[in-house]
C-alpha cells in the first residue's frame, strides 16, 4: 500500500503524543525558534527570538531543554543553566553566521584596538562569547551599544547589524565584522519594491541582518520579537515581512484577521528547518545529541549574556 497524507497525519499525530508523554517522564521543557517548522512550533512550550529564549532559559524549571533552534542558541541556554541537560535534536543545526567569526580572529581584532569594547551578536559561538564584554540580539542591540561608556565599539560578526546599530547610535564608532547572515542577505531591494508593488497597502517589517538598501525601504525596523509586538498593535491589516518564512506561522495564528507576504521566496533558513518532530521524539527519547560548554568557557561567555540580560532587564 502507497504511504498517502492521512498515513502521513496520523503519524505526525503520534510524534505529538510520544513527545508530550515524553516531556512529562522526562521533566523537559521545549523552546523553539520563530523559525522553526509549523509543526514544532505548535509542540514547544516557548517559542521567540533569541533574546526571549535566552531569558526564558536563564529562568526554566525542568530538567531537560530541548532547544530547537540551532548550535548557538542551545550553547546560550547551556550557558545559563549549567546544571540542566540541553539537548539539540540535530547536532548539524549549525549558524552560518556564526561561523564567520573565531575567537582566534577576535582576539586579533581586539589587539589592533585595545580600547575598544566588544560586544558580540548572540548569533556566536560560545568561545566568541567569552572573548566579549557583553552579548547582543537583534531586539537590543542598539540599547547595549548605548549603555557602554566606550566610544569605540568592535561589533560581531554581522555587519549589516552593525551597520543599523551605526545609524542609530552616532554618537559611537562601530568596528563592524564582515559577517552576514546567508537567508536575509538574499532579499534584495528588488524583491522589495516588487512586494510593495503588488501589496500597495502593506508595511514592510525588516530585519536589520538584511542589507542597507533593503532596510531603507522599510516601514519597521525590528527584530522577529519586534514585529510580532508591531504587527498586534498597527491598524494596518497588511504586512510584509522581510526575515525568515518561519515568522509567518506565528504572525498569522495571532493576528487572523491580518494579512502577511514573504517579499521572496528565498527568505527560507535550512538550518532552522533540519529540525522536525522526528528528531525531537528521537532525541528526547534517548536524551541524545547533548549541548555542554567547557567550564572555564562557560564562565567567561556567562558574563557576556548575563551583562546582556541586565542592561535589557535590570538586575
Amino acid at each position: 500500500m502507497p504511504y498517502t497524507k492521512d498515513d502521513d497525519k496520523k503519524y505526525q499525530e503520534e510524534l505529538k503524543h510520544k513527545i508530550a508523554e515524553l516531556k512529562k517522564e522526562k521533566n523537559a521543557v521545549i523552546l523553539a525558534h520563530n523559525y522553526q517548522r509549523e509543526s514544532v512550533q505548535d509542540i514547544a512550550d516557548i517559542v521567540g527570538d533569541s533574546l526571549q529564549l535566552a531569558r526564558s532559559a536563564a529562568k526554566v524549571n525542568a530538567d531537560i531543554i530541548e532547544f530547537c533552534g540551532v548550535q548557538f542558541m542551545a550553547e546560550s541556554a547551556s550557558i545559563l543553566n549549567p546544571d540542566k541537560k540541553v539537548l539539540l535534536p540535530v547536532k548539524e543545526a549549525g549558524c552560518p553566521l556564526a561561523d564567520m567569526i573565531s575567537p582566534e580572529k577576535l582576539m586579533a581584532l581586539k589587539s589592533e584596538h585595545p580600547d575598544a569594547a566588544v560586544v558580540c551578536y548572540v548569533n556566536s559561538s560560545a568561545e566568541v562569547k567569552a572573548e566579549s564584554d557583553v552579548a547582543c540580539t537583534s531586539s537590543n542591540a542598539i540599547e547595549v551599544v548605548q549603555s557602554l561608556p566606550n566610544q569605540k565599539i568592535i561589533f560581531v560578526p554581522d555587519e549589516n547589524l552593525g551597520k543599523y546599530v551605526q545609524s542609530q547610535v552616532p554618537q559611537k564608532k562601530l568596528i563592524n565584522w564582515k559577517g552576514f547572515c546567508p537567508t536575509h542577505i538574499r532579499l534584495s531591494e528588488e524583491e522589495v519594491i516588487r512586494a510593495k508593488r503588488e501589496h500597495p497597502q502593506a508595511e514592510f517589517l525588516a530585519h536589520p541582518e538584511c542589507n542597507p538598501e533593503v532596510l531603507k525601504l522599510a516601514d519597521q525596523v525590528c527584530s522577529t520579537g519586534g514585529m510580532f509586538k508591531y504587527a498586534r498593535q498597527s491598524p494596518s491589516k497588511e504586512f510584509i515581512i522581510g526575515t525568515e518564512s518561519g515568522m509567518l506561522y506565528r504572525l498569522q495564528k495571532e493576528n487572523p484577521d491580518k494579512k502577511f507576504y514573504l517579499p521572496s521566496e528565498h527568505l527560507v533558513c535550512a538550518n532552522m528547518k533540519l529540525i522536525t518532530l522526528g528528531w525531537v521524539a528521537h532525541s528526547l527519547e534517548f536524551e541524545i545529541e547533548e549541548v555542554r560548554v567547557p567550564e572555564a568557557i562557560r564562565l567567561k561567555a556567562k558574563k557576556s549574556l548575563d551583562k546582556m540580560l541586565e542592561i535589557t532587564y535590570g538586575k
